[in-house]
């Protein structure tokens, strides 16, 4: 999905400035240092998508408590539908889970993102593999 609403350049641009806690600690603890490259407030279609991993076709989202309220999860149902319809996968993380379990949010991102490779692309080089985990892809 490379097009892209011109009109929101300047938002996505501000909302790379003023990253929540959550995107901030997401973003330069882990996702920034990932060995395979994602973007921040990535223009997609008409949407701004907090995390991008184009070779994995993965969106991230973080939600936090507004996400929760009824007519928001009507929204994100239908922004999830609307780029799930373009091949990607989006992943929606709420905002206590990057306070209470972060390590599990960095586990379960890498295991989406190794799930969506190729198997001749998944290594040695992931970050859960390097943590212990034992057996890996082949």
């Amino acid at each position: 999905m490379k097009e892209y609403n011109k009109n929101n350049l300047f938002y996505a641009r501000e909302l790379r400035k003023n990253m929540t806690p959550w995107e901030r600690k997401l973003w330069y603890a882990y996702l920034s240092k990932y060995p395979i490259r994602f973007q921040r407030q990535k223009m997609l279609g008409n949407y701004i998508a907090d995390f991008y991993c184009a070779k994995a076709k993965l969106v991230i989202e973080l939600d936090g408590g507004g996400h929760y309220e009824e007519h928001q999860v009507s929204v994100d149902l239908q922004r999830t539908e609307k780029l799930e319809e373009t091949g990607l996968r989006v992943l929606r993380i709420c905002n206590l889970d990057i306070d209470r379990n972060f390590r599990g949010v960095c586990e379960m991102i890498d295991l989406q993102v190794q799930q969506s490779l190729p198997q001749s692309a998944c290594s040695a080089d992931s970050p859960l593999l390097r943590g212990g985990r034992e057996g890996g892809h082949k």
